[in-house]
């Protein structure tokens, strides 16, 4: 038995709105909501993945719930996006893990000396979902990424993930 391979897939840029603290739930820990910017970031295929994308996202927003011990966040996002070739429509959501201890902290904490961060302290799997018969393979794959926040002064902050997909060796 060997353990799977990675094949680099897709670049994805998430322009995001400032976070609204919706509070402590039920369910524990504090919810922030994180909105995308509207018609705007993108998921963008690697040249040489099979399956080409270029689109941007039209709708979207992240859901974030801190851990109570304050190490870590859960990302739950839900968005669509518009392939910019064909018009097909697509669902993409992701899970994921943010840790807290290192740059990322940072950001969640809107420290001043917040700066974009290197890949490594967020980890996702991401879903597609869609009618289009030509991403309909996407939805049979599982992905999983790495992420990144690029913070630059005067802009909205980007949230960039590479993705690959998960096969056998």
């Amino acid at each position: 038995m060997s353990f799977p391979k990675l094949i680099p897939a897709f670049t994805a840029q998430i322009v995001i709105e400032p976070p609204a603290n919706i509070g402590t739930t039920a369910r524990g820990g504090t919810i922030l909501f994180v909105p995308f910017v509207p018609n705007s970031g993108s998921v963008k295929s690697e040249d040489s993945y099979p399956i080409q994308l270029d689109a941007e996202f039209v709708h979207g927003a992240d859901y974030v719930r801190m851990d109570p011990n304050g190490e870590n966040v859960r990302l739950e996002i839900h968005s669509v996006a518009k392939d910019k070739a064909t018009g097909a429509l697509f669902r993409f959501s992701y899970t994921g893990t943010v840790s807290l201890a290192g740059p990322a902290g940072k950001m969640f904490r809107g420290e001043p000396d917040m700066a974009t961060t290197g890949f490594g302290d967020a980890f996702t799997h991401h879903v597609f979902e869609t009618g289009d018969e030509r991403l309909g393979p996407l939805q049979n794959k599982v992905f999983v990424g790495s992420g990144r926040f690029i913070i630059e002064p005067g802009k909205p902050i980007v949230v960039e993930y590479k993705i690959s997909e998960v096969t056998a060796s």
